[in-house]
């Protein structure tokens, strides 16, 4: 029997890198998974890829209509829901000396509404002894030159995390974030605008890391099914490093 058998879950930012082989190892401990996020192709191509009975649903986490539906539609199908995990993310680095308002409210209301609105609409359904997992970063920790609004949205998601504990724990609810280092993700290329750069940015990360190397997606995922599952039941309120000791190095 899987970990997560029986267990209705819902992950953000489903299609690609850290969500995309989150819903695949959640599937295969025994979960029945929803991914979502606003790339209709990404979702469809990873619905087929993980398989049994994964559901995608198209939206955007900027727009709490979109959020609802997606609730709305767990609840119909199902009626509650054990294991959310808020991973939706965007990253665009930009130096204040740069700074656009239309960066900064793309960062914040993706990485930063986008939860907080997630959560809400998710509250109603989770169930007792029910999961949320958020993904922060190192960053909410450390910075570095062009990452102002985005460390600003991942500190933020760990303090909503350590709130979040408190006022859920009542019902059972167990909320934890995980915060990634560098992971080998689609979202490396958003940071580049050449193939020559993202070999430098790869290169880069994995000097900074005391490993050596910069993290898979699958190294993140199995730190979520900890998160998820009952292994984790004495444990909320945390912020996991999954970041090849780099948080401890800094």
């Amino acid at each position: 029997m899987g970990r997560l058998t029986g267990k209705i879950a819902v992950i953000t930012g489903g299609g690609t890198g850290i969500g995309r082989a989150t819903a695949k190892l959640f599937v295969d401990e025994g979960a029945s998974v929803y991914i979502f996020g606003r790339r209709q192709t990404k979702l469809d191509a990873a619905a087929s890829e993980i398989g049994n009975g994964t559901i995608a649903v198209q939206g955007d986490v900027q727009n709490s209509a979109d959020i609802k539906r997606l609730m709305d539609r767990i609840g119909s199908d199902h009626g509650r829901l054990d294991i959310v995990m808020a991973n939706a993310g965007t990253i665009s680095p930009e130096t204040i000396s740069d700074a656009t308002e239309l960066n900064f409210d793309e960062t914040l209301n993706t990485n930063l509404r986008g939860i907080y609105f997630t959560i809400s609409h998710a509250r109603p359904l989770l169930t007792q002894g029910g999961s949320i997992i958020l993904t922060s970063s190192v960053l909410g920790n450390f910075s570095f030159s062009g990452y102002g609004a985005y460390s600003a949205s991942k500190a933020a998601i760990q303090s909503l995390g350590r709130t979040w504990s408190t006022e859920l724990i009542e019902r059972g609810i167990r909320v934890n974030t995980i915060s990634p280092g560098p992971i080998d993700t689609p979202i490396l290329e958003k940071q580049v605008s050449s193939p020559e750069e993202l070999a430098e940015l790869r290169k880069n990360f994995a000097a900074m890391v005391p490993m050596k190397r910069i993290g898979e997606p699958e190294e993140v995922a199995a730190a979520a099914l900890f998160l998820a599952s009952d292994e984790s039941s004495y444990i909320s309120g945390i912020d996991l490093p999954v970041d090849g000791g780099l948080s401890a190095a800094l």
